[in-house]
């Protein structure tokens, strides 16, 4: 991982804010069943224990009945690098983690809960939005049940995982923001964007493994923290559950997942840019290069040009492109705002699928 942020082992940093990404740490059903993928529940659903609130919703379990429901359906992955977490997705063995756990490996080890432990091999893999599938050596396995909405600030989280290689660890916090972008992590990273945020611990080993509310639904697969070293208290981050499952399903159809492109490097407007672009109004994310013949260059977007504006949203910052492409789907025509001196221009610009050599 490039030195802007870190991967389950920490990293020198060369942005204003030191990121950790959670990775590795050093240290009887038919055919059609077992291949059908983890339970997608609506955010009033949940699993059959802990009963019911008026109006038919699921009431939250305790937190040992949480943990004593899931910790089934998550594992360990490791790889000859280290180790990091994981979430059963299929009961035929399909394992969804983040990319970067088994980035580098073709064949890992997936230890359960049970204590068994088999061989894996790495079956498709998304470094754009930092998720993959390892297919374990094991069939009957308990898929876990994904919440298919976002779930609500304030509510119940608890993280489930191998931090620092301590297997089947459980912490617990609540929901604290949704929609968030990591600063200063566009310049080397497609995936820390539109992130649930939670200050149940997270820590190195966690990465791939599940936050879960509290009727036993999975809401989020862990996958950054910002370290106490930088003066945070609690801050960890998680790929929300329908972006997971929706790469999920994506790899497992043809080992790759589809993003919008833009054809664009976009960059912060710090005061060196600023001084030598002559910039009075500093607001806006400054466009670093244009992809030949891609949808910027098609739309008259240049080097230097500085983006405003996307659709209905205004941008402040790289991170906030990149999680607003995230929203959007190849093909999709959306209306870009810009400004080149003193003249501003709205563009439409055609998003096309991120090129496989973007990835």
């Amino acid at each position: 991982m490039p030195n802007a942020s870190t991967r389950t082992v920490a990293v020198p940093l060369t942005l204003a804010l030191l990121l950790a990404v959670t990775g590795c740490t050093d240290g009887g059903t038919t055919d059609s069943a077992s291949s059908a993928p983890a339970q997608v529940q609506g955010t009033s659903g949940g699993s059959s224990s802990g009963g019911t609130e008026s109006g038919g919703q699921q009431a939250d379990m305790s937190i040992p009945d949480i943990v004593d429901t899931v910790q089934p359906s998550v594992v360990t992955i490791f790889t000859e690098d280290g180790l990091g977490s994981g979430v059963i997705y299929t009961e035929d063995g399909l394992v969804l983690t983040n990319e970067h756990v088994i980035r580098g490996n073709e064949d890992v080890e997936v230890a359960f809960a049970d204590g068994q432990r088999v061989s894996g091999t790495v079956e498709a893999a998304d470094a754009v939005s930092d998720l993959a599938l390892v297919r374990a050596d094991r069939t009957d396995l308990p898929a876990a049940t994904f919440q298919s909405g976002l779930p609500r600030i304030g509510e119940l989280a608890v993280v489930i995982g191998s931090p620092l290689g301590f297997e089947n660890t459980a912490t617990s916090g609540i929901i604290s923001g949704l929609h968030r972008e990591i600063p200063g992590s566009a310049s080397t990273s497609q995936s820390l964007v539109d992130l649930i945020q939670t200050d149940a611990a997270i820590s190195p080993g966690n990465s791939g493994g599940a936050v879960v509310n509290g009727r036993g639904e999975i809401i989020g697969i862990s996958e950054a923290y910002i370290p106490p070293s930088q003066g945070a208290v609690a801050l960890g981050f998680a790929i929300p559950a329908p972006t997971a499952t929706e790469v999920a399903e994506e790899l497992r159809e043809d080992g790759t997942a589809e993003h919008a492109f833009m054809g664009l490097a976009p960059g912060a407007i710090t005061p060196q840019i600023a001084q030598q672009l002559n910039l009075q109004d500093t607001t806006g994310v400054v466009v670093l290069s244009v992809s030949e013949g891609g949808p910027a260059d098609d739309a008259g977007i240049r080097p230097g040009d500085i983006i405003t504006r996307i659709g209905d949203e205004d941008l402040a910052a790289p991170e906030d492109l990149l999680s607003a492409l995230r929203q959007r789907d190849p093909g999709e025509t959306v209306t870009v705002e810009t400004r080149r001196g003193s003249e501003t221009e709205a563009v439409d610009v055609e998003l096309a699928d991120r090129p496989a050599a973007e990835g």
